[in-house]
């Protein structure tokens, strides 16, 4: 009987421990640069001040967080484990910070890609502006290319095969490797059909950039319709969440019943693997069709 209560002993102040951790990095994230906030905050006008502070301290959050959301993932665990008391959520949360960040990058590099895909329709335009200025092909694309800055690491390549009477089509196909800016190959076969038969290539690029624009408009129309399932993958992830809100609510105690017994911790471990198994069999029904 003292052992169990020596180890809840030791439970719980593990759990206020971490948790006070957690809160005093929290507390650093937000209050370094109180005192300047402080400042521009009585320097601003008195109906605003307030705001002004807040939005400075959320800014100020995101600038710390910023590429680091996983770790949120430990001061949810650390608050489950303060209130539940026990150690319990602690591993869990640790388990949970690579997968949570393996998802964020892989949601920044689609994000990534969609972004250079756009930047490449908009490239395709500027060389067909500058080629109804009358300029010639190679100053086109070295002012489009500067303009736009859509090629990334790959600009420095392009605009020298460009600039100094280099492969330009061979330059547009290595850089259209790169996630995102595959549309740059058929930049590459315009301008080698315009070099080898002297066709007209702003007709061959107007007509380029009016397919990308129809790829990109498909891509929205699919992932409008797909927002519904997302939704949907959504509630059903936050429906534990709901049913231990509505259980603490009611005074039935989840957390305790949870972590602490061994029905309960049966339970748990049972739920939590049904849930990421469902959670995935349905995130692989929507990413198909995506795929599709």
């Amino acid at each position: 009987m003292v052992s169990g209560g020596a180890s809840a002993g030791l439970s719980v102040g593990v759990s206020c421990a971490v948790a006070l951790c957690a809160g005093a990095a929290a507390w650093l994230v937000v209050a370094r640069d109180h005192g300047r906030w402080r400042a521009d905050a009585l320097l601003a006008t008195p109906g605003g001040s307030r705001s002004v502070w807040w939005e400075k301290a959320g800014a100020r959050v995101r600038q710390r967080l910023s590429g680091r959301w996983e770790l949120l993932c430990l001061v949810a665990a650390a608050v489950v484990a303060v209130l539940g008391r026990s150690v319990l959520p602690l591993p869990a949360g640790a388990v949970a910070v690579p997968v949570v960040r393996r998802w964020l990058r892989r949601r920044a590099r689609g994000r990534e890609r969609e972004r250079r895909a756009a930047g490449v329709v908009a490239l395709c335009g500027a060389v067909v502006g500058e080629l109804r200025a009358g300029h010639e092909p190679g100053r086109a694309l070295l002012v489009a290319v500067r303009d736009t800055g859509a090629l990334g690491a790959e600009e420095a390549a392009v605009s020298a095969a460009a600039r100094f009477g280099g492969d330009v089509p061979a330059a547009l196909r290595r850089a259209a490797r790169e996630p995102g800016l595959e549309g740059l190959a058929g930049v590459a076969a315009c301008w080698r059909v315009a070099a080898d038969r002297g066709a007209g290539l702003a007709a061959g690029m107007d007509r380029l950039e009016g397919a990308l624009r129809a790829e990109a408009r498909g891509r929205a129309e699919l992932r409008a319709q797909l927002a519904g399932a997302w939704s949907t993958v959504a509630v059903l992830a936050l429906l534990p969440v709901l049913g231990l809100g509505l259980g603490a609510a009611l005074g039935a105690d989840p957390l305790r019943v949870l972590l602490h017994t061994p029905a309960g911790l049966a339970c748990l471990a049972t739920g939590g693997l049904l849930e990421a198994a469902g959670l995935r069999w349905a995130a692989g029904i929507v990413r198909a069709g995506e795929a599709a």
